[in-house]
């Protein structure tokens, strides 16, 4: 297949997480992605049959190109989904629907490729002061898994990247932190900053802390936890969430130092965007400046909730444009 000399419209695009796979059309240079759809990926046996059914039920003939940010690593044709039993060839599936152009790249490559257009209220700044003009943008987010992106500056553009930051080794911050890891690490032996920064990990860190309180087993998942510790309705689901926004603050910390994001940090993911003002008076700030000689360094740096829940599905059209 070669790359086509001017890539055609409309575009399908898609965002596919571990949880949910998001549809839409892009019908003009320019044009924000419309007929924005949202299907349980456990309701389809692969990609193919989720893409088929979104056509069909918006109406729509199969476009010439489509473009897909997908939530596991990319090295070559073969797709194997880290967090949802979908495995599938990129090539066989192209062939298969009839598309001209079909490009999978990273889902948080894709959400990252958006950050230069978001604006106004699709950006909430939580501390910090103004970006810097030019510098590297970092993005980190948590839902079924915790992706991390960035973009570095490169000629006129940027170049965005596809790494695995969320499967980097999880520090603790104090000694409470400490011993929760331990609990971790004897369940999952590497602790991983996703096993507690996700929908799972928040589960994982809930259960952590009533085995160290000696508290009877209450298995709930992260919507429950957060619903119950926004309500202040039990100490251990509130303990789970502040230490799941501190922890992320130390991680966000991390990644802009890695970087030098002194452009902005981004968080997106499903989580946070809905803990709505708690997060802006968690632990998230502070830790994220808890970096000894560097906290003057990264108290300049500001830190970003994205609120435009579509975000990746335009960064999803752009890669078309990108593609080798």
């Amino acid at each position: 297949m070669q790359k086509l000399a001017s890539q055609p419209f409309p575009r399908l695009v898609g965002d596919i997480g571990g949880t949910n796979i998001r549809f839409a059309v892009i019908t003009a240079a320019g044009s924000a992605p419309a007929q924005i759809r949202s299907f349980a990926c456990a309701s389809f046996p692969g990609p193919e049959a989720a893409i088929r059914h979104y056509l069909a039920s918006e109406g729509l003939a199969r476009p010439p190109v489509a473009a897909f940010g997908i939530a596991t690593p990319l090295t070559g044709d073969a797709v194997r989904m880290t967090n949802h039993p979908w495995a599938f060839s990129i090539e066989a599936l192209r062939q298969a629907l009839g598309f001209a152009q079909l490009v999978f790249i990273n889902d948080f490559t894709a959400l990252a490729l958006a950050l230069p257009q978001l604006k106004g209220t699709e950006l909430e700044q939580i501390g910090g002061g103004t970006p810097r003009p030019g510098a590297p943008l970092a993005l980190l987010g948590a839902g079924t898994g915790l992706g991390v992106s960035g973009l570095i500056p490169c000629g006129a553009g940027w170049q965005p990247l596809a790494g695995e930051g969320g499967h980097v080794s999880l520090a603790a911050g104090n000694a409470r932190e400490a011993a929760i890891i331990a609990v971790l690490a004897g369940r999952f032996g590497h602790v991983s900053a996703e096993r507690a920064l996700s929908g799972p990990g928040i589960a994982a860190l809930h259960d952590a802390i009533r085995q160290l309180d000696g508290a009877p087993s209450c298995p709930l998942d992260s919507r429950e936890i957060s619903a119950r510790a926004l309500a202040s309705s039990c100490p251990y689901c509130s303990e789970a969430l502040a230490v799941f926004c501190a922890l992320l603050g130390s991680v966000a910390g991390d990644l802009a130092l890695t970087l030098g994001a002194r452009g902005g940090v981004h968080v997106g993911g499903g989580i946070v965007p809905a803990l709505g003002a708690y997060f802006a008076h968690s632990g998230f700030r502070a830790r994220f400046e808890a970096k000894g000689r560097f906290s003057a360094y990264l108290a300049g740096v500001p830190t970003y909730v994205i609120r435009a829940p579509y975000a990746a599905l335009s960064g999803a059209g752009e890669a078309l444009d990108r593609a080798p």
